[in-house]
């Protein structure tokens, strides 16, 4: 089981990723209701995702001799871009095990900084987070969430929200395995106690939710959609143990409110979010006190006929 990462983590991750990550802005969203939503936005990154401060701040610190033969992740897309910018950085191969479900958009952008590509069913990609091993594949294996390095890189982003935000009172983070959201939980939990921290989950694939609620591990009903970056079937152990006692609440979505927030932020905020990276803005929309909150919009990568879809349809 792991412990939270601290404060030094972060800070020495921070250090580490200058020059790799950006320091992304926090700006305000101009949207109707009671609280005042700021958007930290991770689509701004150079992959178009947090997914890089976690990717850098793991293999910037892996001796090059366990290099070697290459990197290697499981992801739905985002992390397979932010291991393949990396390694292209460092100049070694990297092989991506995707769901057969996977966003061409993102492939296309992992393929594009020379990733290779091996798809998989969706229970085995599921099952690769808890083996970590893939037959035929070599090279060094980056953990997409359960690793204490990863983690590290995403609290970075919890330290610039507080810094930008310092009144902040509730924070909207999506959660897929959870190393966005325990990540930056775990600094915002030590420099700011008194922030409220909601996790967000597609209501389609939502766990956590209903672990929170029963307090014990459950499993949930999954149906792969849109929001194809957030959300599974069941948790992690590992991940839950730090989940239960960093995250305050965990919210299930709509779909039809993510597509709605997508909306709002395209014509809004001018940004393109993918369906997990309006899940937090989604939830931020209903929060019903007047008070400062931010939302981690987490990336903005998504099919360009699924955007325009979303973009033209009638408002719900």
């Amino acid at each position: 089981m792991y412990t939270p990462v601290t404060r030094a983590e972060a800070e020495a991750a921070r250090r580490r990723l200058d020059g790799v990550a950006l320091r992304t802005p926090l700006v305000p969203l101009d949207v109707a209701g009671p609280a005042r939503i700021h958007l930290k936005l991770e689509v701004l990154q150079p992959i178009g995702s947090f997914k890089i401060r976690g990717a850098a701040n793991k293999m910037l610190q892996v001796p090059r001799d366990q290099l070697a033969n290459g990197v290697w992740t499981a992801s739905a897309g985002n992390m397979a871009q932010g291991v393949a910018w990396c390694a292209r950085r460092l100049g070694v191969p990297s092989t991506i095990v995707v769901p057969v479900t996977a966003s061409e958009a993102k492939l296309a952008g992992a393929r594009r900084l020379g990733a290779a590509i091996e798809k998989v069913t969706l229970d085995e990609f599921f099952e690769t987070f808890a083996t970590r091993r893939r037959l035929g594949i070599d090279g060094f294996f980056v953990h997409a969430f359960s690793d204490p390095d990863v983690m590290a890189g995403n609290a970075t982003i919890g330290l610039e929200i507080l810094e930008d935000l310092p009144d902040l009172r509730a924070l909207y983070v999506p959660y897929g395995g959870g190393g966005l959201s325990c990540g930056i939980a775990a600094v915002v939990r030590a420099l700011a106690p008194d922030v409220r921290i909601i996790a967000c989950e597609p209501e389609t694939a939502a766990p956590l939710a209903a672990s929170l609620r029963t307090g014990s591990m459950q499993e949930a009903a999954f149906t792969p959609s849109f929001v194809d970056g957030a959300g599974a079937p069941r948790l992690y152990p590992e991940m839950f143990e730090l989940a239960r006692v960093l995250i305050d609440d965990a919210v299930a979505v709509p779909l039809a409110d993510v597509a709605r927030a997508i909306r709002v932020l395209a014509e809004r905020a001018h940004v393109v979010a993918e369906g997990a990276g309006a899940l937090a803005v989604a939830a931020a929309m209903l929060h019903n006190a007047a008070e400062p909150v931010a939302c981690v919009v987490s990336g903005g990568n998504i099919d360009r006929s699924l955007l325009a879809d979303l973009l033209a349809a009638p408002p719900s």
